[in-house]
């Protein structure tokens, strides 16, 4: 050996003496601070464990008799009742044991009972019974129910509700205990426990305290805890992109949690309580009813456009306003607009200031609605170009006497501007879609247009309509400019060796392996590059038990955007279908750009709304893997499978554009209809099919009412069927038509 390198094997020995003693001495005070801490968490946990209870769901006209918790499985419900999902989690708010929980606990029942459920039985530590609950009351802005008992003479006594933390008190980086008693039947035993920090406050527009404890159905209606036993809120999935029971469930294993401030719960109870189990309490969120003006949720609050009969309405609020304040708290950008209003309520007053004309306008007393006049889709009549990066958007269809067609537009010009007013800049599709899907009927817009004939710019004037309940008879290919890709950010070629080629003493390479491995796999271009898999496919999920199938047609390009069909089977097919279903697309997804997918559902006896959250990562998963254009993602099934596209349609709307049921009508009251997330509807039903009068019910309300684009077919001498020839034509070509503008 070298006298080189045995000094530096001596410097080596003495550093890791150093390291030796430097851990020993810190070694004690660390594990003092380990076992306090772990102290303090139990200590709280077992503060607030008696109010955390276990609720367990019926549905419809189900029922529970009231039975000892740990009696012999005879003294249990019978087998025969419909259930829940599962056992859920609850929070004691009162000391006559009225119980808070996320309203995602009550979407696992049967597709036709989901928002029916009216009976639950909740267990509660301490107490040597179960408890018959009913439903009082829903909060359906931040998504939470309220039990009570259904026996007021048989209710739970001596119970401590759970004490809140205020949310003054709350500062981020501060621990955070999650807690669930949806695994654990015992409940004499701790809540399951999920550790974090309070990561940030005030989101979810202003409703929500973020985590990143694991937040997830095992604990969703538990407390999120801080480490003296106070309650910061109640653990719910939440999505500032999309509303709904389930939004935000399909992120619960990202590494964020959300959870409703208790003391905001306790300011609204007293409402709440009021309700009964035949009526429940419903409180909504409040509405002004505008809609921005322009894309982007940085940019100033400009009214884009007054829904009718909206409080914004009555107030007098006009288009082109821009909103300066509300409730004294200035709102310079949407993003403020949107955090001052999310918290607050359906009759809640409200005062706000305008710029109007370069003067200011104010507004006092303006009571907000929960509901206004159903949004009705603005329709200007083009398709464009997809997979064209721009600038602007060309334009492949225009519809014929449509507002587009009126102000002589023309396949093949590019859109440039687009707005009510001053036309705003469109780079490509999404911007355009974005300026146009916040627009009313009625409202007059601008529309500057390079024409693809000598490329004269020319600013035309047009009226935008209803949206037409139509397809086309036949569009015309290609629809993609084949450029998908075209303007992505690409992964680094050479990225930063995490290693450093050499030790501190500029000596001897420590990552000698690592680079040479490095450079053989730059010089193998094939491991950078995996390949696409076609054809039809199966996928398995080993570790939640799932399985799919999936058509990708063989002339698939990442270049171009597919569309996404989502097939849920009827009952008792249980996928069996798959390789039918794909050959009947093949032609179809070949030629327009299409992908086929079709999970499975969990039981022969057909799918359920709690499956809801596993289906959506299915799709993530396809989405993930392929190229997928976010405007042409169907929900599509037949019978009971039907029934679960209207439900998924519903409940992850920041998904699904379309819903294409065949036989199948609306199980539940469906939402309104909303400018950031539109759904379009292709129903279908037999002549013959018992359920015919309720389907045709269903295409009335959701086109009527709620204002829905929605095209029905009815087909002749048919029951349960799917597509005849003719309906199969025109529901492919409203699956091209999609993004019509």
């Amino acid at each position: 050996m070298t006298h080189l390198a045995l000094d530096r094997a001596r410097l080596w020995v003495a550093l890791a003496v150093l390291a030796v003693a430097a851990t020993a001495a810190v070694a004690q005070p660390a594990a003092d601070v380990n076992e306090a801490t772990e102290k303090a968490m139990k200590a709280a946990v077992a503060k607030v464990a008696p109010a955390v209870v276990q609720v367990t769901m019926s549905g419809g006209t189900d029922f529970f008799k009231e039975q000892p918790k740990n009696g012999p499985p005879g003294a249990r419900p019978a087998p025969g009742m419909r259930k829940g999902t599962g056992p859920t989690t609850g929070l004691i708010v009162s000391p006559q044991g009225h119980v808070i929980t996320s309203s995602f606990n009550f979407v696992g029942n049967n597709l036709a009972d989901a928002k029916q459920i009216t009976a639950c039985e909740v267990a509660i530590p301490g107490k040597d019974r179960r408890f018959v609950y009913h439903v009082i009351g829903r909060d359906e802005t931040r998504m939470l129910t309220l039990l009570a008992p259904a026996d007021k003479t048989k209710a739970p006594t001596g119970l401590t509700p759970a004490q809140p933390l205020p949310k003054a008190d709350v500062e981020i980086g501060q621990w955070a205990l999650a807690l669930g008693r949806a695994l654990d039947t015992n409940v004499e035993s701790l809540p399951a426990m999920s550790v974090g920090i309070v990561s940030a406050t005030n989101r979810i527009w202003g409703k929500a305290i973020q985590t990143d404890a694991k937040a997830s159905p095992v604990n969703y209606g538990g407390p999120l805890v801080s480490v003296d036993g106070r309650v910061y809120g109640v653990v719910v999935p939440a999505s500032s992109r999309a509303e709904g029971e389930t939004a935000g469930v399909d992120v619960y294993d990202g590494g964020i949690g959300f959870a409703v401030p208790l003391e905001d719960v306790l300011k609204v109870l007293p409402k709440l309580q009021q309700g009964t189990g035949e009526k429940p309490v419903v409180l909504r969120r409040g509405l002004l009813g505008i809609t921005q003006q322009g894309t982007g949720m940085y940019i100033p609050p400009v009214v884009g456009s007054v829904q009718p009969d909206s409080a914004a309405a009555r107030a007098g609020i006009k288009v082109g306003d821009t909103i300066t304040e509300i409730n004294g708290t200035k709102v310079p950008t949407y993003s403020t607009l949107q955090h001052v209003m999310g918290p607050l309520y359906e009759d809640d007053v409200i005062s706000l200031k305008v710029s109007r004309g370069g003067k200011d306008v104010e507004f006092k007393g303006v009571k907000l609605l929960g509901t206004s006049a159903a949004f009705v889709s603005a329709y200007f009549g083009v398709l464009p170009m997809r997979d064209d990066p721009g600038p602007g958007v060309e334009v492949r269809f225009v519809y014929p006497k449509s507002p587009a067609d009126t102000a002589g537009i023309k396949a093949g010009d590019r859109i440039m501007k687009f707005g009510p007013g001053t036309p705003v800049p469109v780079q490509n599709r999404q911007a355009l879609m974005q300026v146009a899907q916040r627009l009313t009927p009625g409202t007059e817009v601008k529309v500057e247009v390079k024409r693809k004939e000598g490329g004269k710019v020319e600013t035309l004037t047009t009226t935008l309509t209803p949206a037409p309940n139509e397809v086309p008879e036949k569009l015309p290919l290609p629809s993609s400019a084949g450029k998908a890709l075209e303007g992505q950010p690409k992964p680094k070629e050479n990225p930063k060796d995490p290693f450093p080629k050499k030790d501190p003493f500029g000596k001897a390479p420590f990552s000698d392996v690592r680079a040479e491995t490095q450079d053989e796999k730059k010089d193998d271009p094939k491991k950078d590059k995996p390949k696409v898999e076609t054809g039809f496919l199966t996928r398995n999920d080993q570790a939640l038990g799932r399985e799919y199938w999936l058509y990708v047609p063989d002339n698939y390009d990442a270049n171009v955007s597919h569309g996404l069909v989502v097939w849920f089977h009827p009952a008792g097919q249980g996928g069996k279908d798959g390789e039918k279903m794909s050959t009947t697309f093949r032609n179809f997804a070949e030629d327009n750009h299409f992908i086929v997918m079709g999970p499975k559902a969990g039981a022969e006896a057909g799918w359920r709304p709690g499956e809801t959250e596993l289906v959506v990562n299915d799709v993530k998963a396809v989405m993930g893997e392929y190229t997928i254009d976010k405007t042409r993602v169907v929900a599509h099934g037949l019978g009971n499978g039907g029934e679960m596209a209207f439900y998924v349609g519903f409940n992850a709307r920041d998904l699904f554009r379309g819903v294409a049921p065949v036989g199948a009508a609306l199980g539940n009251p469906p939402k309104d209809n909303i400018p950031n997330q539109p759904l379009s509807f292709f129903i279908t039903a037999g002549d013959k099919d018992p359920l015919l009068k309720d389907i045709q019910a269903s295409q009335k309300l959701l086109a009527e009412q709620k204002r829905f684009p929605v095209i029905f077919r009815e087909m002749k001498e048919s029951g349960k069927e799917y597509y005849d020839q003719r309906t199969f034509t025109d529901f492919l070509n409203w699956l091209d038509s999609l993004d019509r503008i």
